[in-house]
């Protein structure tokens, strides 16, 4: 899967519950990166797409422009922290069985490095640690194209059954 096969404007929204909890958490990750699903709200926003999948990994793709700068001229930490949070929890995701859900229950990003829309092109890859019965944890990464280091950080998420379709 890559960047270039993923239509960045494809729909946006949101897939219903009593979809997503038929299908596996890979499946469903795998379902929104090769489009069969509508892009998040989120990630048409921040303009970003997942370009690899696989199970306990996720990579997203991004470029970080002037819309995405805080007061000071550089991007803001919150665009950082949401493609960080995005692929960890994304790769939790990936581990989880049919009906199962997730939410971020904890979440540490490390600025390493100015991050402006002269960075180009970056990299946010996550990866799990560890999937418990109620408990994951997943660290991620943030690099540019020449794969400098930008931020890194860990999540710890809180792993549920996803709710029944009301009656």
């Amino acid at each position: 899967m890559s960047l270039s096969s993923i239509d960045p404007k494809a729909a946006t929204g949101v897939v219903p519950v009593d979809v997503v909890r038929r299908l596996s958490g890979l499946e469903f990750i795998q379902g929104l990166g090769e489009g069969r699903f509508p892009r998040p709200p989120i990630a048409a926003l921040m303009d970003f797409l997942p370009v690899e999948v696989e199970r306990g990994r996720v990579v997203f793709a991004a470029t970080p422009g002037e819309q995405h700068y805080n007061p000071l001229g550089s991007v803001h930490g919150g665009y950082i922290t949401t493609l960080l949070d995005s692929c960890m929890g994304c790769a939790v995701h990936t581990e989880l069985e049919p009906g199962q859900g997730y939410t971020s229950l904890e979440l540490k990003v490390n600025f390493v490095r100015r991050v402006s829309a002269e960075t180009g092109p970056v990299r946010a890859e996550g990866k799990v640690i560890h999937v418990g019965g109620q408990v994951a944890t997943a660290e991620g990464r943030l690099v540019d194209a020449d794969g400098r280091l930008l931020a890194h950080g860990t999540t710890t998420c809180l792993v549920f059954r996803l709710p029944e379709r009301p009656k």
